[in-house]
């Protein structure tokens, strides 16, 4: 008999890029001189967003990492046994026991302060609610600048906030404590790290402010 869901335990909360961050996006096409790399956007206004999938995919992988679960290959684990697949759910269709996925992670959206901050940006500086920020790859031994090398790309800029929402279910039998530190400690884990991509490059440093309940 499937077990009985109890209730939803509820993550809610800010999340404030202390550096540039950038989830990619795609581009139909490029025009000359645009950009390259452009973040991910609500296709309707354009304003940026983090989708859950990048959240859920990144705390799922620290704590793969922090536990070990992770396979050789990199891949997320699939072992239909540990917490973390109670939780975030097999990586692959093997049989389990496990009942549904735990986590549900939404889409963060931006505050209504930092909508506003870059809507005016946009009214004043033309701005597509973003920087974009050149890089350039330099030879090493000669310190120029290699043949090829410029690239330009959109990150949302340091202080934009967004607000975030996880909901975790907890059925009877569950170790109720233990899946939310689990969630706690991922969430702590990606204020360690970063998110999005180019961490290594100071991109996708975030602050979390939340509560529960």
């Amino acid at each position: 008999m499937p077990a009985k869901l109890l209730r939803y335990q509820v993550f809610r909360g800010t999340l404030t890029c202390i550096t540039g961050l950038r989830i990619g996006g795609s581009k139909e096409s490029i025009e000359v001189g645009g950009v390259e790399n452009t973040i991910i956007r609500h296709p309707i206004t354009d304003l940026p967003y983090i989708p859950g999938s990048s959240l859920k995919g990144k705390m799922r992988s620290l704590l793969e990492q922090k536990l070990g679960q992770m396979s050789p290959e990199g891949e997320p684990c699939g072992c239909g046994r540990c917490i973390v697949c109670r939780v975030f759910g097999p990586h692959k269709n093997v049989r389990h026991e496990l009942g549904p996925t735990r986590i549900l992670v939404r889409d963060a959206n931006l505050t209504e302060s930092s909508r506003d901050t870059l809507e005016k940006a946009q009214g004043e500086r033309g701005i597509m609610f973003a920087e974009v920020k050149t890089e350039n790859i330099v030879n090493r031994k000669t310190g120029v600048a290699a043949d090829r090398g410029l690239r330009t790309q959109e990150r949302v800029p340091a202080d934009t906030q967004f607000t975030f929402e996880i909901a975790v279910r907890i059925f009877e039998g569950d170790d109720a404590p233990a899946v939310e530190n689990l969630v706690r400690d991922g969430l702590d884990l990606l204020q360690q790290d970063y998110l999005g991509s180019s961490g290594s490059r100071g991109y996708g440093k975030v602050k979390l402010e939340y509560t529960v309940a």
